[in-house]
């Protein structure tokens, strides 16, 4: 039978996070995080989302191993925004076997009740930033940095659980063909002409560092209605700012000014997902060598986030957005892109999706059941 541990030291946590390098071992579909960064995520004193969380980690054992792991979040900021008493469960990883995922999801499921919620959802994080969702459709498919990997048998378990869909994101993979530039470069010239909206692009990661407070707070007005969602404050936005900007390439990220106010942006980052798996965790001493080899010799580009300010989201922006987008990597010979993911209920941006060469190609669910 297995057994369950509260995470209360420093060595569980580690073991918390060396888990899934071990049960992914060998799997040339899933890439593995930076382990320095996952151990931040979780330290009270690093992460400010705990102002307003309150969190609770366990580690499954079975003969001695460790088996499983899941997080506990109560995000009392979501839970005042859509007035439900709602529970998190995060980070979730088993073994294949019924008693581990149900000994998890219990524990996790019995906490949240006596803190008084009514109902748990997940996977989910601290914010729509975090790792999202369970990965369902699109096994066979390398994972995108900004997105999720877990094997197959997982969705089983919870449905055996009691768990049940409660949104579904998907993902596509996208060819960058003649038709679409073209369609895209007569979209941008007419936008620009009926509007006056000026593209705004980087000479340097300095120049383009000093718009990054802009991406949080179009962030915020953008994708505020959308579930799983809370506005960023000034910590948070500097968490991301230092986690996710530097590793940025000036060359794939462009903003629309109307006159002088920012109205949207598009961010794309050269895939590290190869890299990442070389790196197995560990940026120094070799990990950041292959990240660096991988910005140099760019084969595929993720589309990893993109806003629009609300007033604008009907009037071409994203034309805009993508016609600089298309430009960029036709003059780095790059056709292939990767979106993270949108949900199904997005129509407007799946139709746009469609009109590239396409597949969709991954899904993932979040999952829901009453307490």
């Amino acid at each position: 039978m297995p057994e369950i541990v509260e995470v209360s030291n420093k060595k569980l946590l580690q073991e918390f996070v060396d888990f899934p390098f071990q049960l992914y071992k060998g799997n040339r579909f899933w890439v593995p995080p930076i382990k320095k960064d996952e151990m931040k995520q979780w330290d009270a004193s690093q992460n400010p989302a705990f102002k307003y969380s309150e969190v609770k980690l366990w580690l499954a054992y079975k003969d001695g191993k460790v088996a499983g792991r899941i997080a506990a979040i109560i995000n009392r900021k979501y839970n005042e925004k859509v007035k439900e008493d709602y529970g998190r469960f995060s980070r979730i990883e088993f073994i294949d076997d019924p008693e581990v995922s149900r000994l998890l999801l219990s524990t996790a499921e019995q906490w949240l009740q006596s803190r008084g919620m009514t109902k748990i959802h997940g996977p989910l994080g601290f914010t729509n930033l975090d790792t999202q969702g369970m990965l369902i459709e699109g096994f066979d498919y390398l994972q995108c940095i900004a997105s999720v990997y877990h094997l197959p048998y997982y969705k089983e378990h919870l449905a055996a659980l009691g768990y049940a869909k409660e949104n579904d994101w998907i993902e596509f993979q996208l060819k960058l063909t003649d038709d679409v530039v073209k369609k895209g470069d007569r979209g941008a010239k007419l936008l620009k002409r009926r509007f006056g909206y000026e593209v705004v692009r980087f000479a340097s990661k300095k120049e383009m560092m000093q718009y990054a407070g802009k991406v949080f707070d179009i962030l915020n007005e953008a994708f505020a209605k959308l579930p799983y969602v809370i506005p960023l404050d000034d910590e948070m936005k500097k968490l991301y700012e230092e986690k996710y900007f530097q590793m940025l390439d000036h060359r794939f990220v462009f903003f629309v000014k109307d006159k002088e106010r920012i109205v949207g942006f598009v961010i794309g980052i050269p895939s590290l997902s190869k890299a990442l798996q070389k790196a197995n965790g560990s940026l120094y001493p070799f990990g950041i060598v292959h990240i660096m080899k991988a910005f140099k010799n760019i084969e595929i580009m993720d589309l990893t986030l993109t806003g629009v300010d609300p007033e604008y989201q009907a009037k071409g922006v994203a034309v805009l957005l993508f016609d600089a987008m298309h430009k960029a990597l036709r003059e780095n010979n790059i056709s292939t892109m990767e979106t993270t993911g949108i949900f199904e209920t997005n129509h407007n941006v799946i139709n746009n999706w469609k009109s590239y060469q396409h597949i969709q190609h991954k899904r993932r669910r979040c999952f829901v059941k009453s307490l």
